[in-house]
């Protein structure tokens, strides 16, 4: 899956993305509106990780979406 699918597919993606980072709250979700660059941000804020981490997480969380 790429990332315009899952921006595409927002609402329906909204679970998977916290069950993957679940300390974001569903506003931070929701927020998102699923600008990857934003996604990120909340990822490297809210777990201390640098952008190339929190790339790295969003990259592997496509690849598990198939």
């Amino acid at each position: 899956m790429n990332w315009d699918q899952i921006k595409g597919n927002w609402d329906q993606m909204k679970g998977s993305i916290q069950s993957k980072w679940g300390e974001l709250t569903n506003d931070e979700v929701a927020q998102a509106e699923g600008n990857r660059e934003k996604l990120s941000g909340m990822i490297q804020e809210r777990y201390g990780v640098a952008k190339e981490e929190a790339e790295r997480q969003i990259d592997e969380f496509l690849a598990k979406q198939g």
